[in-house]
């Protein structure tokens, strides 16, 4: 039995915890509740850990008043779809599309659970997820509208509207030309943060029953999202969780010439050490309903044996908190795919979590 404990230096003139490299090959996935006696020790620890978080993500602004404008509406068979472009912070605007049903799942004051669905890497964004077009077990948007909830799907930068003037889609060296002190993945965080602020103010949505969904880069903003914002109450992410331990590439999280998420994380695996564990992040939501599902023949996170073992000791933590029934994660020998079955599975646990009344159908299909 092994104990992997933080390892303290110094990051940016202020002190950090994290851990090396070595420590995660030798002792494996860090455990949550290391040294935890009671509820204040967690609380005390989730602070530290939401705190190192934000600080590497070059923290998250505060959100700005409502706005938003209309550019277009279809008519689906089962639901409405308006194209949208809402305000977010400094100065920029998001993309999205909003997905009312026309037979929601109404509560006994009419109104609709709702779901922020946020996309892979696909360089359509939104699309891909909201159109019947889209890719075959990717079009989770448009089920769960179908199946009764009101679906926000935003674009996130790079991708679909938001492809930078003269860039590829997801490239982000525009952005860190802007910003070279903050992150995609604070962005990302800060765009969906005034995505909830549209859905509560609409009159169709049960403001306290407001989930999020994702597959892969989805999945992970989608539990990135939770932990920041209160307001998500069930989350899901398709191959969205990984983690440094038994990682062959961390850099992925780190400056590339693609995608660059946290800069910051490349600087510190040059010293061989990171900021946190990524269960450790999924943590900040919890006791939030959180289910998961991961691949064992995923191509792009492998490692499914640690990611698999960080699972387990966030359901321990879940246990601990007394709801381990919030806490489900599934993992098969399925690639990096969100296959029918699994989503049939997300969907019923949205239903048992965010109350909905009625289904329509096994996945909205």
């Amino acid at each position: 039995m092994h104990t992997c404990i933080y390892h303290e230096y110094n990051w940016g003139g202020r002190s950090r915890v994290g851990y090396t490299l070595e420590q995660l090959k030798r002792d494996g996935i860090p455990k949550l509740l290391n040294g935890i006696a009671d509820r204040d020790g967690w609380e005390a620890k989730r602070k530290e850990i939401k705190a190192r978080w934000e600080a590497f993500i070059g923290g998250l602004p505060e959100l700005v008043p409502l706005r938003y404008d209309v550019l277009a509406e279809e008519e689906e068979e089962r639901h409405r779809r308006v194209h949208l472009r809402y305000d977010t912070a400094y100065g920029d605007s998001v993309t999205a599309f909003l997905l009312i049903p026309k037979d929601g799942l109404r509560n006994a004051d009419g109104k609709m659970p709702a779901i922020m669905a946020l996309h892979q890497t696909a360089n359509e964004g939104k699309a891909e997820i909201c159109l019947p077009t889209g890719k075959k077990n990717r079009r989770y948007g448009y089920e769960l509208a179908n199946r009764g909830y009101v679906v926000l799907a935003p674009d996130t930068i790079t991708a679909g509207e938001r492809v930078y003037e003269g860039a590829s889609p997801f490239q982000t060296a525009p952005f860190y030309e802007k910003y070279p002190e903050w992150s995609a993945v604070a962005k990302m965080i800060a765009d969906h943060r005034q995505g909830i602020d549209l859905l509560v103010s609409l009159e169709e949505v049960d403001a306290a029953n407001i989930g999020a969904i994702g597959h892969s880069l989805g999945g992970y903003n989608a539990f990135f999202l939770a932990g920041a914002d209160e307001r998500i109450r069930a989350v899901v992410s398709s191959c969205g969780f990984a983690t440094f331990t038994g990682d062959e590439k961390p850099n992925r999280w780190g400056r590339r010439d693609w995608f660059s998420h946290i800069p910051a994380v490349t600087d510190e695996l040059e010293q061989g050490r990171v900021p946190f564990e990524w269960h450790e992040i999924a943590a900040l939501a919890a006791p939030t309903p959180f289910f998961n599902w991961s691949g064992q023949a995923d191509a792009i996170f492998p490692h499914w044996e640690p990611i698999a073992e960080a699972m387990r000791d966030l359901r321990g933590l879940y246990e601990w908190l007394g709801e381990p029934e919030r806490m489900l994660s599934l993992d098969g020998t399925s690639g990096h795919d969100f296959p029918t079955p699994v989503r049939a599975a997300a969907y019923e646990f949205f239903d048992m979590w965010l109350h909905a009344s009625s289904v329509t159908g096994q996945t909205g299909e």
